[in-house]
C-alpha cells in the first residue's frame, strides 16, 4: 500500500514535467521588432521634433534672461539700490521659470512617449499573441537583452510577426 501511495505521489509530481516537456516553445526579439515597426519609428521622430521645439523654447529664454542679466550688471553702478534688488528678484524669477519650463518639457515628453508607445507595444504584443497561437506556440520567450532567454534554439518569431503587422 505504501509503494502504491508511492507511486501515485511521483506520478503526481512527474505529471507537470511531462507536460512542461510536451509544451511548445518560441523565442522573439521583442525590442527589435517594436525598434522596427515603422509607427514607432515615425512616432520616435515626432517625439524628437517636440523635445527640439522645448530644446529652442528653453536655450531662446535662457540668451534673454543672459542679454537681461548682462545689461542688468552693466548698468548696475547707475541704479538706485531699490532698482538693482528689483532687477535682482526679476533675474531670479526668470532662472526659476526656466527651470520650471524645463522640467514640465521634460515630464510631457515622458507622458507624450507613454500615450504614444502604449498602443504600439499592445499592437505588437497583439500579434505575437495571433502568430504564436496561430502556429501553436504555448509559450513565446523574450530573447532580447532585457528578456530572460539565455539560450533560444526554439522557432524565432519575428519574421512572422513582422508579416503579422504588415512590415
Amino acid at each position: 500500500m505504501k509503494n502504491v501511495k508511492s507511486l501515485f505521489i511521483a506520478i503526481l509530481m512527474a505529471l507537470p514535467m511531462v507536460t512542461f516537456a510536451q509544451s511548445k516553445i518560441a523565442h522573439i526579439d521583442t525590442q527589435k521588432l517594436i525598434s522596427e515597426m515603422p509607427e514607432v519609428i515615425a512616432a520616435q521622430k515626432q517625439l524628437q521634433e517636440l523635445e527640439k521645439t522645448y530644446t529652442t523654447e528653453i536655450e531662446n529664454t535662457y540668451k534673454e534672461f543672459q542679454t537681461k542679466a548682462q545689461s542688468y550688471s552693466a548698468d548696475a553702478a547707475n541704479q538706485t539700490e531699490v532698482t538693482n534688488q528689483a532687477r535682482q528678484k526679476e533675474l531670479e524669477t526668470m532662472q526659476q521659470n526656466i527651470a520650471q519650463y524645463r522640467e514640465t518639457a521634460s515630464q510631457d515628453l515622458q507622458k507624450k512617449q507613454v500615450e504614444m508607445m502604449r498602443p504600439l507595444y499592445d499592437k505588437a504584443r497583439e500579434a505575437i499573441e495571433k502568430v504564436a497561437s496561430a502556429q501553436g506556440f504555448d509559450y513565446v520567450l523574450d530573447s532580447s537583452s532585457a528578456g530572460s532567454v539565455i539560450m533560444a534554439k526554439g522557432k524565432d518569431l519575428i519574421s512572422d510577426v513582422r508579416t503579422e503587422l504588415g512590415f
